[in-house]
């Protein structure tokens, strides 16, 4: 039986991991994203879909597109991160899924029922977002995930000619503890569970 990772693995995941306003000149490298990406693979999804699909806005332009679909308060976070990813989520995930799911014939469940293919990618690329966060602050990194962006817009801008669909976006590089507020309160366990 696997035990109980300690408290500071626990603290840099969890209870004092933040989400950052803004980020530190540090760098970020596609080495960094590279292992961003094989580590939050590993997450579980239904029938191991794996819908997400990301888009790394690394270069200033890239940023500055980018920017250009979200809100003022957002464009200033997105053109000034080391990095900016567009979680998005593939409408045609299942045609991968000979290769993911190889022990049965999984495409049929899904091909022409838009509305269980919409619920699919979107439940499980937002589960694959979770676990980008996850498996930054793991690699020592520190995120901004947000909404406030049009949608239409960055999926003209980043999607066009594709299946893909934009979920939602994060900033990424090393948190600069200024521009974060004090910690907000969170729900009591009695508040938000039910023991049957």
């Amino acid at each position: 039986m696997a035990e109980s990772l300690n408290d500071d693995a626990l603290d840099r995941i969890f209870r004092t991991a933040r989400t950052y306003n803004g980020f530190t000149d540090e760098p970020v490298g596609e080495a960094q994203l590279r292992a961003i990406w094989d580590l939050m693979k590993w997450g579980p999804t239904s029938a191991n879909q794996e819908p997400a699909r990301i888009v790394w806005c690394v270069s200033q332009e890239a940023k500055d597109k980018l920017a250009a679909c979200a809100s003022a308060t957002n464009a200033a976070k997105i053109a000034k991160a080391p990095v900016a990813a567009v979680i998005g989520m593939d409408m045609e995930f299942y045609e991968k899924l000979p290769k993911l799911f190889p022990h049965t014939d999984a495409r049929p469940w899904f091909i022409g029922n838009d509305a269980l293919i919409h619920e699919s990618a979107f439940r499980n690329s937002t589960l694959q977002g979770a676990y980008f966060i996850v498996a930054a602050r793991m690699l020592g990194l520190d995120t901004g995930p947000m909404s406030g962006f049009d949608p239409a817009k960055v999926n003209e801008a980043f999607f066009a000619g594709t299946t893909y669909k934009v979920n939602f976006i994060s900033t990424l590089g090393h948190g600069d503890p200024e521009s974060i507020f004090g910690r907000l309160p969170r729900l009591d366990f009695e508040e938000a569970n039910t023991i049957l």
